[in-house]
């Protein structure tokens, strides 16, 4: 049986008091350096481990994390990665964490400042960002620098803004994949439609973006031949409008049959085509939502590419508790599975992995 080490033990290998260990196992200050070094070396030489669990319950510390996330639809991406971060906060109730999460209107630069700034007047311990623009997501961050608050970017992944933390797929590959997969059942096409949801004439996301660049490249590299045909989506679009624009594209590009966007949207498509009997016609996209999958299972949607939102919510404030509450090290980068859902295994879709 392994003998338990006590930190009476540890104080008289170190020849200090009990005391002196305790400021030393929690970070805390008035501790000489010397003593501090007679503790860790002991330390090192016993191999011992403190219970960081036990020194965070003990040390009864309120801690509070905000999410900062775009308002949205229920059933979509944004609604489980709520429900993983609810459910990861959830599991450290007996260490007074409290989860807030802020909402701000998608696309709308003001919205995202003030909803920031809010969070910031509000000193967490710990926030979670959904960056926007890059230009508008770093005075904030840097903010967050400036006060020593940590923070975890979400879907996105902006290097340069220093977070402790990333979680989300690699676009590049993600896109790569994407274009591999459709190529298996379009590679006699002479056209393929790359449906793009844009704001001011530019993909929505940073994240769309970037799939994208790793899907165009994929195509020049093994199917230079093949034209790629963009057909833009903008946000502001109503349902009818986007069905009227999708009669003229298909009435003026009829050799178009496959069809691929990086957003969570293929359901916009996918509806538009089993509405009009378009059998002829598939589109492939992101993202397990219920309007994907229906498509996905009656033939209008032919692959959906998963991505583990739920994962991603509850990984950001678990990483977040580990390296605030618990004092440990965290990974800097998390990288989700690219997975590919077909009407055959889609109903197996185990969107937790918790």
């Amino acid at each position: 049986m392994v003998q338990k080490i006590r930190i009476k033990d540890i104080a008289e290998k170190s020849g200090v008091s009990v005391g002196t260990v305790d400021r030393i196992l929690h970070n805390r200050p008035n501790v000489s350096k010397k003593a501090r070094e007679k503790v860790e070396q002991v330390m090192k030489e016993i191999n011992y481990r403190p219970n960081r669990y036990a020194s965070a319950l003990a040390y009864n510390k309120q801690y509070t994390f905000f999410i900062i996330m775009p308002q949205h639809e229920r059933e979509a991406y944004w609604q489980e990665v709520e429900e993983g971060a609810k459910r990861a906060c959830e599991a450290m109730t007996d260490f007074h964490v409290d989860l807030q999460i802020k909402y701000f209107t998608r696309f709308d630069a003001a919205s995202y400042a003030e909803t920031f700034q809010q969070v910031i007047d509000s000193q967490p311990n710990g926030v979670v960002v959904v960056p926007s623009e890059l230009e508008l997501t770093k005075p904030y961050t840097d903010m967050l620098h400036e006060r020593d608050i940590p923070f975890v970017l979400l879907d996105s992944y902006y290097p340069e803004l220093k977070p402790l933390s990333f979680f989300g797929q690699d676009p590049i590959s993600s896109g790569s994949f994407a274009a591999r997969i459709l190529m298996l059942i379009a590679y006699g096409e002479t056209e393929i439609m790359l449906m793009k949801q844009t704001k001011d004439g530019k993909a929505a996301s940073n994240q769309q973006a970037l799939r994208e660049e790793g899907f165009r490249q994929y195509m020049a590299d093994h199917f230079p031949a093949i034209r790629i045909v963009d057909f833009e989506l903008p946000q502001t679009f109503e349902q009818s409008e986007i069905d009227s624009h999708l009669d003229r594209f298909f009435a003026e590009h009829p050799d178009v049959h496959h069809c691929i966007t990086m957003s969570s949207r293929a359901h916009f498509v996918g509806t538009y085509l089993l509405r009009n009997n378009r059998r002829d016609i598939q589109i492939m996209g992101y993202d397990m939502v219920n309007q994907n999958a229906r498509c996905l299972r009656e033939g209008s949607i032919s692959f959906l590419i998963a991505q583990h939102a739920f994962v991603q919510g509850h990984g950001c404030v678990d990483t977040l508790f580990k390296a605030i509450v618990l004092k440990q090290e965290v990974a800097s980068v998390n990288y989700m599975p690219i997975e590919l859902l077909t009407p055959e295994n889609v109903d197996f879709y185990r969107r937790t992995l918790i």
